[in-house]
């Protein structure tokens, strides 16, 4: 596709996803469950969805054709910033989040804990906004953005100018990492170019990150600026200690990003892995990062209590987790003979396990390797062992790889398929494909596991001699 048609393809298609979101969106007077049968059969109901499949098609094919042929850095920046702005105008798409990034920010304003009470114990004044499943639950993140939530809420007062604040700060984190993204490939040998369009130009990235909007892309910000600052400077103590101090908002943002602090503490190390070379480089960027996280709890008066806020995620339950599809297709399984079981707490622990001896894996392997590639890839297992996968997640793993990856192919596929999977007012459709999507990400984990057995045993086998 000409990269003039792609630009304005894609432009159609967010326009479209935007009516759809001014049709159905996630209003705050909105019904908190629907299903696609409820919706079709709404006020407006096949139009919703005509524009949201089509303009999310359009977007994603525009995305998609030109992800190996992008013509620059600006037209790249250019053509995503025309693509963002139907969003920035519309209502909440896809998730009611917002609403309670906003009531937990009201109980933070009002000198109540969000670690300690859910958003129902102020009362909130918006609390019939939020999703019951989040009303009684401890806020999952990290500090910082508790105290991003509570000054919008003091700035604003108001639940619609707390939405377009929150908006504007997700647009700030996408011009933040715009400025991040080409340093970041520039120093792991990719075009800058196809960084941005990869990162910037997912369609993730303007239905949920900023239609949305999601505190995600203020993570990234902070981290791919973080990265970018060690990569650049590796040995130089003063610059690591900022690029950690980034990290550090990062993870007081999301703890998910914790999981990169590691990797990046490789990649400062100046001249080949020692041990005394980690610790005198790489210390400065975790000490950096833990100051920041340690220093954003004390002064904002709060606690630890984000870490165990973290377990009440769990509570969604979609094949979009292959962890939670595996537990999902042996309960299904399990019927015919007679046997009534919940498969998940066990095979969501079992993950657990698994992901964590993946990361430490994947650290010790990029010792002698690119680190920040592996950081890219640490993320995505982080993602693809977590027991709730909701489809903006696969823009944390996009980031980096984009920025770090020579082969780009499996992840730009995820991201495509990821941007199907919601509906304009926050309806997900995995609820309602579960006895297919379960058995079918389970066959999916099957096949992927057995391929990079038969991969990891071809590359211990010895060349025959000539």
């Amino acid at each position: 596709m000409p990269s003039h048609l792609a630009r304005w393809t894609g432009l159609a298609g967010s326009t479209l996803i935007a009516l759809s979101a001014f049709l159905g969106g996630a209003f705050p007077s909105g019904p908190l469950r629907s299903t696609p049968v409820s919706i079709w059969q709404g006020p407006n109901g096949p139009l919703i969805l005509a524009a949201w499949a089509v303009g999310t098609g359009l977007l994603a094919y525009a995305w998609w054709a030109l992800r190996d042929s992008v013509p620059s850095t600006r037209w790249a920046l250019v053509t995503v910033g025309l693509w963002l702005l139907p969003l920035l105008v519309a209502p909440p798409f896809g998730s009611r989040d917002v609403y309670a990034y906003a009531c937990q920010g009201a109980s933070f304003a009002a000198g109540i804990s969000p670690y300690e009470h859910g958003v129902s114990a102020l009362p909130c004044p918006w609390l019939d906004t939020v999703s019951v499943i989040w009303r009684d639950t401890p806020a999952p993140y990290g500090p910082l953005f508790v105290l991003i939530a509570g000054a919008v809420v003091e700035v604003t007062g108001s639940l619609t100018a707390s939405i377009v604040l929150f908006r504007a700060l997700s647009l700030v984190g996408v011009a933040l990492t715009a400025w991040a993204l080409p340093v970041l490939a520039r120093r792991a040998g990719v075009p800058a170019g196809r960084a941005v369009w990869l990162a910037l130009g997912c369609p993730l990235v303007a239905t949920h990150l900023i239609g949305g909007p999601h505190n995600d892309v203020l993570m990234l910000a902070a981290l791919v600026g973080g990265l970018a600052v060690v990569a650049s400077h590796p040995g130089r103590r003063g610059l690591l200690l900022v690029g950690g101090l980034l990290l550090g908002v990062a993870v007081a943002i999301k703890v998910t990003a914790v999981v990169v602090v590691p990797f990046a503490a490789l990649a400062a190390t100046a001249g080949p892995f020692r041990i005394r070379t980690l610790i005198r480089d790489g210390g400065w960027v975790v000490g950096g990062a833990v100051a920041t996280v340690v220093g954003v709890t004390v002064v904002g008066g709060l606690d630890f209590g984000w870490i165990g806020g973290l377990s009440q995620g769990g509570a969604a339950i979609a094949w979009t987790s292959p962890p939670t599809a595996i537990g999902q297709s042996i309960n299904y399984l399990a019927v015919p003979f007679g046997a009534h079981i919940d498969a998940l707490p066990a095979t969501r622990a079992i993950a657990v396990v698994v992901l964590a001896v993946l990361l430490v894996w994947l650290w010790w392997r990029s010792r002698t390797r690119d680190p920040l590639f592996h950081a890219g890839l640490a993320l995505a297992v982080t993602v693809a062992l977590s027991p709730v996968v909701h489809p903006w997640y696969w823009t944390w793993p996009l980031f980096v790889l984009a920025a770090t990856a020579r082969r780009t192919g499996w992840f730009v596929v995820v991201a495509l398929v990821a941007s199907f999977l919601i509906l304009p007012d926050g309806t997900g459709l995995p609820r309602y494909t579960k006895t297919v999507g379960a058995p079918l990400m389970t066959l999916l984990v099957i096949v992927v596991v057995v391929r990079l057995v038969r991969s990891a045993r071809a590359a211990r086998q010895p060349v025959a001699a000539d």
